[in-house]
């Protein structure tokens, strides 16, 4: 019996596979799975090894965003890991999360909010960066950092924390995320967690889904205040006077 195509990739039986190995294994090193069969029943598959990372976890979907499942790794374990891949990634209590691509809705406001942050810092000694940008949360009283791409960031402490890889080590002053179905547990309560006790003063949440903002600043490593800013309101900075978002034109007319 000849291999053929099945709901899970190409179907090869194992004596097929053993008389025309090599055919088998081009095939699945040109990105192909290769499902094994024995006496009608299927016993294995061959897929493309695609990083080094899966030599760590098995991957298990999470609704857009992924998560490694099972052991924890510690930070120096996920540099390790980082570094050898193209993959964008968290780490956050110890826990690997792979980013899924940006939705447009997401987008369209990252994009009008840069602009708003742009215009407000400009010739300031505060600068903006958008994701993908990572930062190294050093959270208070606990060994391990966090390391996270926030979709929008202050930096007021570039001097001093620039590595000679060009990689920023300091605290940003604000940060913001941008809501989506699959990280909105995440985004509101681990990453609220880590932007309070690694020292950040302000942190915007925009939900798409409610169509508003929160915003929470803090003091001395805990929420010192909170409000949310729905339809036909201004969202106002803490931290930063004057620095505002208007509800009704961040969400106008999304796609």
């Amino acid at each position: 019996m000849k291999a053929h195509n099945d709901q899970e990739g190409v179907v090869v039986t194992a004596t097929e596979l053993k008389q025309n190995f090599g055919k088998y294994l081009d095939f699945v090193e040109e990105q192909n799975d290769l499902v094994i069969t024995k006496n009608g029943v299927k016993i294995a598959r061959l897929t493309p090894y695609v990083t080094d990372i899966e030599q760590y976890f098995i991957i298990r979907e999470k609704a857009l965003d992924y998560q490694y499942g099972g052991k924890k790794v510690s930070y120096a374990e996920f540099m390790e890991i980082y570094e050898k891949s193209t993959l964008r990634m968290e780490l956050i209590n110890g826990e690997i999360y792979l980013l899924s691509s940006p939705s447009i809705g997401h987008q369209e406001i990252l994009g009008r909010l840069h602009l708003i942050f742009n215009e407000y810092f400009k010739g300031q000694k505060c600068r903006v960066f958008l994701a993908p940008f990572d930062v190294h949360f050093k959270k208070k009283e606990i060994k391990e950092p966090d390391v996270m791409q926030p979709d929008i960031l202050i930096a007021c402490d570039l001097e001093n924390n620039i590595t000679e890889k060009g990689r920023y080590m300091g605290t940003p002053a604000l940060v913001v995320e941008i809501l989506s179905d699959s990280t909105r547990t995440k985004d509101m309560i681990d990453k609220l967690n880590t932007y309070r006790l690694s020292g950040v003063k302000e942190y915007w949440i925009i939900d798409q889904r409610q169509e508003n903002i929160m915003v929470y600043s803090f003091d001395d490593h805990e929420i010192d205040r909170y409000k949310t800013y729905d339809q036909g309101c201004i969202a106002q900075s803490v931290v930063f006077s004057g620095l505002s978002a208007d509800i009704e034109r961040l969400y106008n007319d999304l796609p």
